[in-house]
């Protein structure tokens, strides 16, 4: 089977550091963090927390139609995803709308509903609930109302796999892509787990940093010796996947190959990743790529800054790479926008996709006390520039599903 080459055509963003992905990478160059202080609000009580906020009403300009139909999970999908249509140029009235799809991670999916729906049955004690209920809180509604918006009738899939769901959704549109079957992919992923019983159930986990008294914003500590856990965030972010040889038919701006793509199952904990389980999913996407491990440059690390996830990475990296290990720059992004759960892997390629296009790779901020164990180049506290040919993006995710994405800028 004849594989084409996907092209990454077209990026959109609503993130914690504002819906613009020029300035939210510009930010993350220069260290500044999104994490702050946040107060959530339920019929159930109020919990102080902290975690990285889309700013703002970016949702705002909506139909109204959807805005009242729909979860915010989906409003943050709506808005990433026109975004990457319009830079894109996409001009739907003259393609084949069979043949773009649509293809959304998410961990959640519309929880913020759901948990007011329960809350209207058991605490208000209401006999009936919103006729939108199930459509705002069912986990493909994202994917469901991009579909409506572009009257798109290719496949339209939805993928939850925790922290690893968009890397998987973007990864299987590839594969949609390139073995013929689209020509387009609208991709990426979405989450919004600023609900009140969604985050006492990851606090549950023990896996998130804890409310410190100051200094909201360097909660986050990737592969530093003082890391105590993860910070979330929510927002979303996509890409338009397209066969490359219609891109360039049509003039397209192509920011890099979306070369490589691999998924496994970690299967040894639910919570605990293995050396070998990472190992797995990064050899697996260098080989779909048709890349050596020299020709990486840059990973986009998944590195949570929890204790373990960032010792574990750090020796997977190791053997997976082995001597040119040391020679990687390496960085966890989430140090500054947070762990975006769904929307993870989706933000962090993006992330990637802009530092293949600018030759400048951005830090891991707040690394002050680097983890003498975790003794690769984390590139601390500001961006660098460097030549970077090729790149990955790990995610890791809570219940064994491993994926790596690998993206390009090696063949002219």
């Amino acid at each position: 089977m004849t594989r084409r080459r996907v092209a990454i055509t077209g990026i959109g963003v609503v993130s914690p550091h504002g819906s613009d992905a020029s300035v939210m990478f510009d930010a993350l160059l220069h260290g500044r963090s999104a994490i702050d202080y946040l107060q959530i609000q339920s019929d159930v009580g109020t919990l102080q927390a902290i975690g990285a906020a889309v700013p703002g009403e970016p949702w705002l300009k909506l139909p109204q139609a959807q805005l009242v139909a729909s979860d915010r999970v989906s409003h943050y999908a709506l808005v990433a995803a026109g975004i990457a249509v319009r830079d894109a140029g996409l001009t739907f009235e003259v393609e084949d709308k069979t043949r773009i799809g649509i293809s959304v991670g998410t961990c959640q999916g519309g929880v913020g509903s759901e948990e007011s729906a329960y809350s209207d049955i058991f605490f208000k004690h209401k006999n009936r609930l919103s006729p939108f209920t199930l459509v705002k809180a069912m986990y493909n509604a994202p994917a469901a109302y991009i579909g409506l918006a572009y009257k798109l009738s290719g496949p339209t899939l939805t993928y939850s796999t925790t922290c690893s769901s968009s890397t998987v959704a973007i990864g299987e549109a590839m594969r949609q892509i390139r073995h013929g079957y689209c020509d387009v992919m609208i991709a990426g992923g979405t989450d919004a787990p600023f609900a009140y019983v969604s985050m006492k159930a990851w606090q549950a986990l023990k896996v998130l940093a804890p409310v410190p008294e100051r200094d909201p914003w360097a909660s986050c500590r990737p592969f530093s010796l003082d890391r105590n856990g993860a910070v979330l965030g929510d927002g979303a972010a996509f890409v338009v996947l397209e066969d490359y040889e219609r891109a360039e038919k049509r003039g397209a701006q192509i920011y890099c190959d979306l070369a490589g793509y691999g998924v496994c199952n970690d299967a040894t904990h639910m919570t605990q990743p293995s050396i070998e389980g990472q190992t797995l999913a990064m050899k697996l996407a260098l080989r779909d790529a048709g890349i050596a491990e020299e020709e990486i440059g840059y990973i986009n690390a998944h590195g949570t800054g929890t204790p373990l996830n960032d010792l574990t990475e750090t020796q997977a990296i190791k053997a997976t790479f082995g001597a040119h290990a040391k020679k990687l720059a390496i960085s966890s992004t989430k140090s500054m926008h947070g762990h975006l759960v769904g929307a993870a892997g989706a933000l962090e390629l993006v992330i990637t996709t802009l530092a293949l296009q600018r030759q400048v790779v951005p830090p891991t901020a707040h690394l002050n006390h680097p983890d003498p164990e975790c003794d690769l180049d984390y590139v601390p506290h500001e961006g660098r520039a460097t030549k970077v040919r090729a790149a990955m993006s790990n995610s890791f995710a809570v219940g064994g599903t491993a994926a790596v994405l690998v993206a390009s800028a090696l063949r002219a």
